[in-house]
Order: structure tokens, then C-alpha cells, then sequence
């Protein structure tokens, strides 16, 4: 039985996130800004999605965050914890399962 996309779809900004923060920990903002950066611009993912996303993940333990008060600002770090490791894992494996599936149709030749 062929496997739909919905968990894909959703799971991109999830993806991007906890590859971002399995390098480094870090803030809201900077991952908003981190996520335009290492795509090239390719997402452009908004607080509104970005917080929710950590948020989540957090509540699944897929996240640790912890309140840091730096040059008077105080922000909220989030790191990957071993349980997000393993979700980051098996969303890579998902990823690259549907990129396959792209690259094969887009090299297809039809005449």
C-alpha cells in the first residue's frame, strides 16, 4: 500500500527545526532567521508557525527549553533531546523516501 504525504507536508518545519537545533541550541527568532538561511530562502517560516512547532515539540519531550537571561533579554533555548533525535531521524528517512519519489518522476521522460 502506497504511503500518503500528510505527515511529510506538516512535518517540514519539524524537520527543519530539530535539524537546526540538534547543531546548536537556540532561540525562537534565531531559528526563524536560521531556517531562511540555510535554505536558501527556499522557507520563510513566520513566528506564527515557528513557535507552535517548538511549542509541540516541546510537549512531545522532543525539545528541552530553558529560560537564559542574556545582555538583559531574557529568551527561551530550546535543544534536542535524545527522544527528538530519533524523531529527526525518522523524519530525514521520510524526507528522502518523498525526494526519491520527486527526483524519479521528474527524470522521467515522456514522449
Amino acid at each position: 500500500m502506497a504511503k500518503t504525504n500528510p505527515p511529510f507536508m506538516s512535518g517540514v518545519p519539524e524537520l527543519l527545526i530539530l535539524r537546526l537545533l540538534g547543531r546548536q541550541e537556540m532561540y525562537g527568532y534565531e531559528l526563524v532567521r536560521a531556517v531562511r538561511v540555510i535554505s536558501n530562502d527556499a522557507f520563510d517560516l513566520a513566528e506564527g508557525v515557528v513557535y507552535p512547532v517548538l511549542h509541540g515539540l516541546e510537549k512531545k519531550k522532543f525539545l528541552k527549553a530553558k529560560r537564559k537571561s542574556i545582555a538583559g533579554r531574557n529568551r527561551v533555548y530550546y535543544t534536542v533531546t535524545v527522544k527528538g533525535k530519533k524523531r529527526m531521524s525518522e523524519l530525514s528517512g521520510e524526507w528522502e523516501r518523498v525526494k526519491g519519489g520527486i527526483d524519479s518522476a521528474l527524470g522521467e521522460q515522456h514522449g
